[in-house]
């Protein structure tokens, strides 16, 4: 649209600037004339524009003044005002064809055909040679044309259609509301929001205090989901109209989700899993009518999400997770959270199928490291669970696993198992001792969480080993390793 304005306007400065005065004007409409060309020629768009004004205001008959300042509230992008002006020029000199013309490109940029058509065929009939009018002319037949069958289509419900006839028409008429309008309630019908909001948004601009156009782009935006940009088109509509009871009553509504989708992005920053888990559940309140269901699904999923990360009971967050999944269908985020919560509850073998399933929408590092992770858990079951040996959950805490560790420390000493069995409880007196080296260690359990075996030093070797799975000589001896614990 910007493009176009500057086009008209740089025409109607080369078409009458070049005259340095008016014939027929007063000496005071001459000078106001001259001071506004120079101001104009400079790009001062506002001073050259009181210029005009001054010109007119002393001779109200100057066709010129007129027409010079409808080039600046074109090059200022005011079309509303700028039209009167063209319309006044024609009035004082209906042969003026510059100004015709002018008129018709505006009125046909509203999408006004049928007036549009007048002022160009009136050129024609003065200049049957001008190329731009007939061209203009042809123009206004066939988009008035396309604008009916696209009416027609709609009345058919056919809105695929009615949209695919009314695009090429809104690149010719930007300004044309009710086409505008008619295709984003086409959008809407066809369930296409998105591009019904972009189209809406372009008519609250073409159309001074339009309220109801700010409403229902910003009730559109609410039931998408997004809360931020759905409040900032209802202030535009309480800018217009403070009083406006539908507005305000949105506003209200917005706002306080808006307030907690915030919340919940700064808990989520901070890893504040319980304030997260609070703002959700509060969200699932506020959301109660049928137009919030895009907040009802986000909060949910930020609950399965909030609660994974939180570790909070395993099968609620694998409950709460498989209900937003079945509900709203397939989502890598999802599929990770609950995954998580598979591998809190050793389930390894469902937690490694959502990682697959979530690589299937999410080609990611995350996505592969994780699916790398349960396979090495996996692995892990063959060897030496350290939560097992002390019968702790993975989400035990350091107190609880020296409880843990003391009590079966007591049971499997050496010096004070009354079984016959001394090697057996050797045997499980180091590998409770190990365990409990592993598990109240940060850097080790994390290790152990992630599949590695931090006490095997043959697969930590391998770790390190730039050389691993590679032998140069074929062939190699076993090398035995010896363990040595330290027991506190």
């Amino acid at each position: 649209m910007s493009r176009w304005l500057n086009v008209i306007f740089c025409l109607s400065v080369l078409i009458l600037l070049s005259d340095t005065s008016v014939n027929g004007a007063t000496a005071d409409a001459n000078d106001h004339l001259e001071k506004g060309k120079k101001l104009l020629a400079t790009g001062q768009l506002a001073d050259a524009l009181s210029q005009f004004h001054a010109a007119i205001e002393v001779d109200p008959t100057n066709y010129v003044a007129y027409f010079r300042r409808a080039a600046v509230y074109l090059g200022m992008g005011k079309l509303k005002a700028a039209l009167p002006d063209l319309s006044k020029v024609i009035e004082l000199k209906p042969d003026f064809t510059a100004a015709r013309i002018q008129r018709g490109n505006l009125l046909l940029k509203q999408g006004d055909f049928s007036e549009a058509k007048i002022d160009f065929e009136n050129v024609v009939k003065s200049d049957a040679t001008n190329s731009e009018a007939r061209n203009q002319l042809d123009l206004c037949e066939k988009l008035s044309q396309t604008v009916k069958d696209a009416d027609n289509s709609y009345a058919k419900e056919d809105y695929s259609k009615t949209i695919e006839l009314l695009s090429p028409v809104i690149e010719h008429c930007p300004w044309a509301i009710q086409i505008r309008e008619l295709r984003a309630d086409s959008y809407l019908k066809s369930g296409d929001l998105s591009k019904a909001v972009n189209d809406l948004k372009a008519t609250a601009k073409l159309i001074p205090d339009n309220t109801q156009a700010f409403l229902k782009i910003s009730q559109l935006l609410y039931s998408m989901g997004d809360a931020d940009d759905s409040l900032t088109n209802i202030r535009e509509c309480l800018k217009l109209d403070a009083d406006h009871k539908a507005c305000h009553t949105h506003y209200t509504k917005v706002k306080k989700l808006a307030k907690q989708l915030e919340s919940i992005r700064e808990a989520i920053s901070q890893s504040n899993w319980n304030e997260c888990l609070e703002k959700a559940n509060q969200i699932l309140k506020l959301s109660s009518d049928s137009a919030s269901q895009a907040f009802v699904h986000r909060a949910h999923s930020t609950l399965c999400t909030c609660m994974s990360r939180g570790k909070s009971p395993v099968k609620e967050t694998i409950d709460k997770c498989t209900y937003v999944l079945d509900t709203y269908g397939p989502d890598a985020e999802m599929f990770v959270s609950r995954a998580e919560a598979y591998i809190l509850n050793e389930q390894y073998e469902s937690a490694l199928a959502d990682y697959q399933r979530a690589q299937e929408t999410e080609d990611s590092n995350r996505i592969h490291e994780g699916i790398k992770r349960v396979q090495k858990l996996i692995k892990q079951l063959k060897k030496r669970d350290y939560y097992k040996i002390l019968n702790v959950r993975r989400t035990a805490n350091k107190a609880e696993i020296m409880r843990a560790y003391r009590k079966l420390a007591i049971k499997w000493h050496p010096d004070k198992y009354e079984g016959d069995d001394k090697k057996r409880a050797e045997k499980m007196f180091i590998d409770i001792a190990a365990a409990k080296e592993v598990l109240t260690d940060a850097e080790k359990r994390a290790k152990f969480d992630a599949g590695e075996d931090p006490l095997d030093a043959e697969e930590q070797a391998q770790q390190h080993n730039p050389f691993h799975g590679f032998n140069p000589f074929g062939a190699g001896s076993n090398q035995g390793f010896t363990f040595r614990f330290h027991f506190n």
